[in-house]
């Protein structure tokens, strides 16, 4: 298990499962096909900045998103920044660490930053 209960699985108090995006072509997918089933959240997670671990962590503990509403999503933007990148380009947004984007019907409809992430606005803009 690593930082802050994040790893291979769930930790017992979290609700999250988490997509672990690595590819492009699963980007692609998320967006192009996934984003038109299910409101798609996509967390930016810079592993080396307190402020995204402290987001990640209030994401983790508080994340009560019935898991057919919405498909979590979780980018390390350190390691995989050409996906970051991506991201930033496709949804025509501006990039932030950490950062919230919930991705519907291929299209950035809600993003949020730094603080102001948190689960009640998730919930409010699926």
């Amino acid at each position: 298990m690593g930082f802050f209960g994040f790893g291979n699985s769930k930790t017992a108090d979290s609700a999250l499962n988490w997509v672990k995006l690595n590819d492009e072509a699963e980007l692609d997918q998320l967006i192009q096909k996934e984003s038109f089933e299910h409101p798609v959240v996509l967390f930016k997670h810079s592993t080396r900045c307190s402020i995204s671990a402290m987001v990640l962590s209030r994401l983790e503990n508080n994340w009560d998103i019935d898991p057919e509403s919405a498909v979590p999503v979780y980018l390390d933007l350190i390691r995989y920044r050409p996906i970051s990148n991506k991201i930033a380009d496709d949804l025509g947004i501006m990039h932030q660490s950490p950062q919230i984007i919930i991705v519907k019907d291929g299209k950035a409809t809600y993003t949020s930053s730094h603080n102001e992430i948190d689960v009640r606005s998730i919930k409010q803009n699926l």
